[in-house]
């Protein structure tokens, strides 16, 4: 009820699966009169489940054929109360047998209860779900409805938790989460080993989060959902495809940086000149511009079917000519989410390439070699108090 009148749009059939009212039948044993008699409540119990539901007693036997004996009422009494009521439970009295009515120890009254009982993890449970209407978001109901359930009282001991879709959504982005981290560290690993630096794997890492810009500000543009699992798949893999173009530039810089040593006659890992590291970047850039568009863009160009959801007849295109092109269909809802992030973070991605690693590149390189001038010139001044900011100028 209160969700109900919360005014939330897009919620279709609120129910719950709690049935109450349900008829029952209370028996109340009076334990004196039934000690006197001898008789348990076990007994009485075991009478009017017999009555009710049966008992196996024994087993009818013709030839190899097998038939089992059921003990139980006659349908007419057996939803008549009180013929149940009125079954003789047999005692032993003085060594003679005594049939006692169940009426003379019980007494029973009319009732209503829960269908059910539902449990998860040992606390009871009750579930409140619906479907939504076509063209609303399920996640947007939810996030309104946890936005109104803070002024909702619960009683003491009681509490809510969203689960079905939305504990689904979350368990899939923890583990997309875990496996973006393990990928991040993965290639990390792989760059280091291979570049033998820290510095250049770590710009090109950050290459990747900011492809998650362009990934989330294409989503938000054109106005698409968030479907968590196949567009978390997609940043992952775009993970995979925007390391190259960045690697691709990365090291033509070093190859450039190394030929420039080589020219100028520095040793191997030696510092360059601002200038001639500086040209090494922008001809770097320039050469590898070509590279880097033509793959992104192929890259693109490649999803933009699967994206759009573009089915051809490949059969009918050959036999008769006929490929009967349409767009959409149902491979389009699962698959083009995905292909979406890959297109929006790598174009996003290529642009930032050529403009922000180079700038990186150059920003690391003037930081190492600020470093380094200050560590040489503390050590030749011999421990002497100096002007770090006058001998920096």
């Amino acid at each position: 009820n209160f969700i109900d009148k919360a005014g939330i749009e897009g919620i279709e059939g609120l129910k719950s699966n709690l049935t109450i009212g349900k008829p029952e039948l209370l028996v109340d044993i009076d334990r004196e009169k039934a000690g006197r008699y001898g008789i348990s409540t076990v007994q009485v119990a075991s009478t009017l489940r017999t009555a009710l539901f049966g008992k196996d007693i024994s087993d009818f036997k013709v030839g190899e054929e097998e038939y089992p004996m059921q003990l139980r009422l006659q349908e007419r009494y057996k939803y008549d109360v009180p013929s149940l009521m009125n079954q003789k439970i047999i005692y032993n009295e003085d060594g003679r047998n005594v049939a006692v009515p169940i009426s003379a120890v019980a007494d029973f009254t009319y009732s209503s209860t829960y269908g059910s009982v539902r449990r998860k993890d040992m606390d009871r449970v009750i579930t409140v779900y619906s479907n939504v209407i076509e063209g609303y978001n399920s996640t947007r109901i939810n996030g309104e409805i946890q936005a109104v359930l803070p002024g909702f009282e619960l009683p003491e001991g009681y509490t809510y938790a969203f689960t079905g879709e939305q504990q689904e959504q979350q368990e899939s982005m923890a583990f997309l989460g875990r496996a973006m981290m393990i990928a991040l560290a993965l290639i990390l690993l792989i760059l280091v080993t291979q570049f033998n630096s820290l510095i250049r794997p770590l710009i090109i890492i950050a290459s990747i989060v900011f492809s998650t810009i362009g990934v989330f500000g294409g989503i938000a543009t054109f106005k698409m959902d968030f479907i968590v699992v196949m567009t978390g798949v997609g940043i992952i893999s775009l993970a995979g495809i925007v390391v190259n173009n960045a690697i691709v530039l990365v090291d033509y810089i070093e190859l450039l940086k190394a030929r420039k040593r080589k020219e100028l006659g520095l040793e191997k890992g030696a510092f360059l000149p601002l200038d001639a590291a500086t040209e090494c970047i922008v001809v770097g850039g320039k050469t590898r511009l070509r590279p880097v568009l033509l793959t992104a863009i192929t890259t693109v160009l490649g999803l933009l079917p699967l994206a759009v959801g573009l089915n051809i007849d490949f059969q009918g295109l050959f036999s008769s000519f006929a490929p009967n092109l349409y767009f959409g269909g149902p491979q389009v809802i699962f698959w083009g989410p995905m292909a979406w992030t890959v297109i929006f973070g790598l174009t996003f991605s290529t642009f930032l390439t050529l403009v922000i690693v180079p700038v990186m590149y150059r920003l690391t390189t003037l930081m190492q070699k600020r470093m380094i001038n200050l560590m040489s010139l503390r050590k030749n001044n011999n421990g002497k108090s100096v002007d770090l900011r006058e001998a920096h100028a």
